[in-house]
């Protein structure tokens, strides 16, 4: 798809000024019990470059860190969504792959999604904040799970793949997904798959992300929130629309059946709005 400007559903709020931000932050901790509406009001309503600016203005006027006082006042899925707002795009995608690579068992879907979905500029920023959180444990690369995806992914850039998958139909008559089916088996199959969905059609292969996160027993909420918080700024007006073509439903509805609490009025307000 060629960029057709903007489309998230977050932008820079006009004007926001992040002293009076955290003032509001602030008085919202503050006192007896949390103010949850007015953290999801200031949040919600704030691009990542300027809730993560937020951080230097809580500690230079209150000499306290923010993410800590957030930590302790809220809770559940909530706070983790929060956790996540709190963090640059980048950082917020280092953090993830790390933990799918840390984990009890990789998670490669969510390698996947982050490898194939981001551009080249972007995966050397990740991979070098990476490395930074690495090396205090002496390591400093992503090991054997980066080469895999490194190999299908950086050396090429989107629009050459998706001209090459293009060319492969023509010649073979046949999508590169079948001979993908035939030729491989097993983990490798599933995410040559998902890699070449989600270059082909990336709104798409979000929606389907997030269906298959909220459909089935108990919601998958850490894809949820990764692909929320990470598609706000870039993609999500595409991806609803994507998810209403093939679902028949709007994103918003299923977001709110799925969801509950302070954690479902965050998550709408990055939705932005039903189909």
């Amino acid at each position: 798809m060629p960029q057709r400007g903007f489309r998230g559903t977050i932008k820079d709020y006009p004007g926001a000024d992040p002293l009076k931000d955290v003032e509001i932050l602030r008085k919202a901790m503050k006192g007896f019990g949390t103010d949850e509406q007015a953290i999801i009001n200031l949040l919600g309503s704030r691009s990542a470059m300027q809730r993560v600016a937020l951080l230097r203005a809580y500690k230079t006027s209150y000499g306290k860190d923010l993410i800590k006082d957030l930590h302790s006042e809220l809770s559940g899925d909530f706070r983790k969504l929060v956790m996540a707002m709190m963090k640059a795009p980048a950082e917020f995608d280092a953090s993830e792959l790390h933990s799918a690579i840390k984990g009890a068992g990789t998670d490669e879907a969510c390698l996947i999604e982050i490898l194939s979905s981001r551009s080249n500029a972007e995966i050397r920023e990740i991979n070098r904040i990476y490395k930074q959180g690495e090396m205090s444990q002496g390591e400093n690369k992503l090991g054997t799970d980066e080469s895999k995806f490194n190999a299908i992914l950086c050396a090429r850039s989107k629009p050459h793949l998706r001209a090459v998958f293009h060319e492969y139909q023509q010649m073979c008559g046949r999508d590169i997904e079948k001979s993908i089916c035939r030729e491989m088996s097993g983990d490798l199959e599933s995410g040559m798959l998902a890699v070449v969905k989600c270059i082909k059609n990336t709104p798409a292969y979000f929606a389907e992300r997030l269906y298959k996160a909220m459909k089935g027993a108990g919601t998958k909420d850490k894809t949820l929130i990764r692909i929320m918080v990470s598609r706000s700024e870039v993609d999500l007006l595409d991806i609803r629309q994507e998810y209403l073509k093939n679902y028949q439903k709007s994103l918003y509805t299923d977001i709110s059946g799925d969801t509950s609490g302070d954690y479902k009025k965050l998550l709408l307000m990055l939705c932005g709005g039903s189909d």
